[in-house]
C-alpha cells in the first residue's frame, strides 16, 4: 500500500498539474480579480469584465488587478498538487491497468476533491481575505481587514474569529468537489475518444470544454463560497450556508447566484485550457526523461 501511495508516477502528475496551474493562473490572474469583485461587492455598478477591470485600475492603481497574487498562487499550488496526486494515485490503485470509465473518473474525482478541500480550505480563506484587502468596495456592509501577510492573516483570524473561521465556506466547497470531478470526467472522456497522445491544440480545446461545462453547472455554489470565505462574521449554525443561498436568491433573484459568471468563464476556461496543455507536456516530457512508461497513462 505504501508503494502505491508514494509513487514517482503520481508525483510526476502532481508536480506537472501544480506547475501548469500556477503558470496559467499567473497569466490570467486579473480576470479572477474581476470575478471575485463581482461576486462579493454587490453594489458595484460595473457589470462586465473589461469595465470592472478599468474601474479597479482607475480607483486603485495599475497593479491592483494582481493584488493577492502570491497567497493565491501558494494556495493553488498546494491545492492542485494534492488533487492531482490523489486523483492519479487512487485511479491507478483502483483500475490496476484496466481502462477507466466516466463513472470511475467522477467517483475518484469527488473523493480526491473532498481530501483536497479538508486539507487546503484554510489557505483559500486566507488568500480570499488578502486578495480583497485594500480594495475600494461599494458595499458599506463589508468591513476592511488589515493583514501584513499569510501568517499574520492566519494568526488574526484564529485570534479574533476562532479556528473554525479558517474553514468558512467548507460546506459549499465540499459540494464544489463536483466542479473538478466533472471537469476531469469530461476531460478524461474526451481524451480517451482520441485514443492517442494529445497535441497541444487538442489538450487546450478539451481542457477548455471540460472546464466550461463544470463551471456553468456549479457556479451558484462558487458565488456562495466566495461570500462565505470573505465574511468576517462567522455563524455557528450548520444551516448558515443554506441561509446565505436563500438570502441571495431572495435579494437578487436566481440571477444573483450567477454574478460574475462571464468573468469566471473567461478566466477559468482559459486558465484550465492552458493548465491542461502545460500539464500534458510537462508530464509526458518528464516520463520520457525518467525512462518511465506512460502508455497506460495515455490509455486511461
Amino acid at each position: 500500500m505504501t508503494a502505491q501511495v508514494f509513487s514517482y508516477e503520481s508525483l510526476v502528475h502532481a508536480v506537472s498539474g501544480a506547475v501548469g496551474s500556477v503558470t496559467a493562473m499567473t497569466v490570467f490572474f486579473p480576470l479572477d480579480t474581476a470575478r471575485l469583485r463581482l461576486q462579493v461587492d454587490e453594489n458595484r455598478k460595473a457589470k462586465s469584465t473589461p469595465a470592472i477591470l478599468a474601474d479597479i485600475v482607475k480607483e486603485e492603481g495599475l497593479l491592483a488587478p494582481y493584488r493577492g497574487w502570491f497567497p493565491v498562487i501558494c494556495s493553488l499550488c498546494c491545492s492542485n498538487f494534492v488533487y492531482f496526486y490523489c486523483f492519479h494515485w487512487m485511479k491507478a490503485s483502483w483500475l490496476k491497468s484496466r481502462q477507466s470509465t466516466p463513472s470511475t473518473d467522477l467517483i475518484v474525482g469527488i473523493v480526491a476533491g473532498v481530501i483536497n478541500v479538508l486539507l487546503t480550505t484554510p489557505l483559500w480563506v486566507v488568500n480570499t481575505r488578502l486578495k480583497l484587502q485594500g480594495s475600494k468596495f461599494h458595499n458599506s456592509d463589508i468591513r476592511p481587514t488589515n493583514y501584513s501577510g499569510i501568517l499574520d492573516a492566519f494568526k488574526q483570524i484564529v485570534r479574533k474569529e476562532g479556528v473554525g473561521a479558517l474553514w468558512n465556506g467548507t460546506f459549499p466547497s465540499l459540494l464544489l468537489v463536483l466542479n473538478p470531478a466533472i471537469q476531469f470526467m469530461v476531460y478524461e472522456g474526451l481524451k480517451r475518444q482520441l485514443r492517442r497522445g494529445l497535441s497541444s491544440l487538442e489538450a487546450f480545446i478539451i481542457g477548455a470544454v471540460a472546464k466550461a461545462v463544470a463551471t456553468t453547472v456549479t457556479y451558484p455554489l462558487q458565488t456562495m463560497q466566495s461570500v462565505l470565505r470573505f465574511s468576517v462574521k462567522r455563524s455557528s449554525s450548520v444551516f448558515s450556508p443554506v441561509f446565505n443561498l436563500l438570502l441571495c436568491c431572495r435579494k437578487h433573484g436566481v440571477s444573483g447566484l450567477f454574478k460574475g459568471l462571464e468573468a469566471k468563464l473567461l478566466q477559468t476556461v482559459l486558465t484550465a485550457a492552458l493548465m491542461f496543455l502545460l500539464y500534458e507536456k510537462i508530464a509526458s516530457s518528464t516520463f520520457r526523461v525518467m525512462g518511465l512508461s506512460s502508455g497506460h497513462y495515455k490509455r486511461r
